[in-house]
């Protein structure tokens, strides 16, 4: 219950920041300059907060802590992402649910990255984890939460 009233309130969040952007493109005749300046920097900044979470490469879909996202493989979105070598990807958890980044197989781990082990806890909603890929190779993943979860990063 309470990780839905915390989703809502993200969700309303973000909503509110949207709205508030659309309405700050009208122009108020009756607006000074101070608060037309303390406007422009608060948008700013949430258009900075949003294009903090486009950013992202790889994306963990709402509902996908329940089976059924391997029979589409949409448990990571896209499920094979390809990177050049030297580059970071970037994961987004934007379920409700804890999630990992672990490499290897569900029972199998590789031990080469695990998003639990360098983030110290699992994946919160809305938290985000990075990692530089540096060198060739196709690294398989999977979350160790949610055995159907599975996907890879090939690295050219």
């Amino acid at each position: 219950m309470i990780k839905k009233i915390i989703t809502l309130a993200i969700i309303l969040g973000i909503s509110v920041s949207i709205i508030g952007l659309s309405l700050s493109d009208y122009n108020f005749e009756e607006t000074n300059t101070e608060e037309t300046n303390t406007e422009e920097t608060n948008t700013e900044e949430t258009n900075a907060d949003i294009e903090e979470i486009i950013k992202s490469d790889i994306i963990i879909p709402i509902k996908v802590s329940r089976p059924g996202c391997d029979v589409e493989n949409i448990c990571y979105i896209p499920s094979t992402f390809v990177v050049e070598k030297g580059n970071s990807v970037t994961w987004i958890n934007e379920d409700s649910s804890f999630h990992t980044v672990t490499s290897g197989f569900y029972g199998e781990p590789s031990g080469l990255f695990d998003s639990t082990a360098d983030t110290g806890d699992y994946l919160d909603p809305y938290q985000s984890y990075t990692l530089s890929f540096d060198e060739y190779g196709t690294f398989d993943y999977f979350c160790t939460l949610h055995p159907w979860m599975k996907a890879q990063v090939i690295v050219e």
